[in-house]
């Protein structure tokens, strides 16, 4: 599905990202949130946090269909977004994602302060110090 915008982000960041979301729907437009998927499906009620030391602990995730399937819709959210949004603090996976935005030639968008700057940065063409200025924005 055709969305306007995804974030990606840190799943401890859960609430800034659930802020941003939101915000963004409010302005009328779409946006792929990956935090409508569980990060363990036996326990999907649970606070993020707890969620994350669950999956971080599994021992077969390679082999996890939960797993596989949340690596399959989030790259379909991000083939299928005209825009992408990384809100910092990110941790190594949505790096890995805004690279693969990059390579489909996504538009990138950063939302946070850079606490190291790497040359690689230079990838988001807009960059925003906080959520409420980037909202302001659109």
């Amino acid at each position: 599905m055709h969305t306007d915008y995804m974030v990606i982000g840190r799943t401890r960041n859960a609430d800034n990202i659930q802020r941003l979301v939101d915000g963004i729907e409010s302005k009328g437009y779409s946006c792929y949130n990956f935090l409508n998927i569980p990060a363990t499906p036996e326990t999907p009620d649970l606070p993020w946090e707890e969620q994350m030391k669950i999956a971080e602990s599994e021992i077969d995730f390679w082999n996890s269909t939960h797993y596989q399937d949340t690596f399959n819709q989030d790259m379909a959210g991000l083939k299928n977004a005209d825009t992408v949004i990384l809100l910092l603090p990110a941790g190594l996976a949505a790096h890995m994602e805004a690279g693969v935005a990059c390579g489909l030639n996504k538009k990138l968008i950063l939302i946070g302060e850079v606490e190291k700057p790497e040359t690689l940065y230079l990838m988001f063409k807009e960059r925003y110090k906080d959520i409420e200025s980037f909202l302001y924005s659109i």
